[in-house]
């Protein structure tokens, strides 16, 4: 089973802990990872952008000359492709850009990302957490960390408020946790309650 240090605010060791074999020491499953990276960003996509055809824009109905005879080449409207303001050949329109992930994928994803943070010496587990952006600052530095996702195991509007005034800072709940965020941060760091609640609820 891997074991991870447990470090308190000054950034000193103060205990180790056992993690579950079963989330945070599994083989990496990169075709896994990348799926939910994929369906993630993609299902961030509004897919409103909408850009008009040479059917919706407006004028052209008139030939602007006759077929034969004057010299330039054939033209059927002035809002062809190939005018000023005239349509775009292949529009963007309104479309749906979800994609659905089956959970059995997802729960392996999550368990791949945790286990990667751990092999590389990227998890981090604290024994508490402080609650005031000044203090926050100094925890990471003694630490070492810039970027970082700091997960605790419920919600706790304080240690929200104090991580969004830090740079590269962003938070998260064991509820909320996923693949995609796990990855993004170069360092994890957990509560050590929020690690006992993860191995409860993956």
């Amino acid at each position: 089973m891997p074991n991870v240090a447990i470090y308190n605010i000054s950034g000193a060791k103060v205990g180790e802990m056992e993690l579950s074999e079963n989330i945070f020491g599994q083989e990496l499953n990169v075709p896994a990872m990348h799926a939910y990276v994929k369906a993630y960003l993609a299902n961030q996509r509004q897919g409103t952008q909408s850009v008009k055809t040479r059917a919706e824009v407006s004028g052209g109905g008139k030939k602007p000359w006759r077929q034969k005879g004057t010299g330039r080449a054939r033209q059927g409207s002035t809002r062809s492709p190939q005018w000023t303001h005239g349509g775009v050949v292949f529009a963007p329109k309104p479309r749906d850009y979800r994609m659905s992930l089956n959970k059995k994928l997802k729960r392996v994803a999550l368990k791949s990302a945790l286990s990667a943070k751990v092999a590389n010496e990227k998890l981090i587990v604290l024994d508490s957490i402080e609650q005031k952006t000044r203090a926050m600052v100094k925890v990471l530095a003694n630490l070492k960390v810039e970027k970082a996702l700091i997960v605790t195991s419920d919600v706790c509007d304080t240690v929200v408020r104090t991580a969004r005034n830090i740079q590269g800072v962003a938070t998260a709940t064991v509820g909320t946790l996923n693949t995609y965020d796990v990855l993004k941060y170069d360092a994890l760091i957990l509560t050590k309650d929020a690690v006992e609640k993860v191995e409860e609820v993956y």
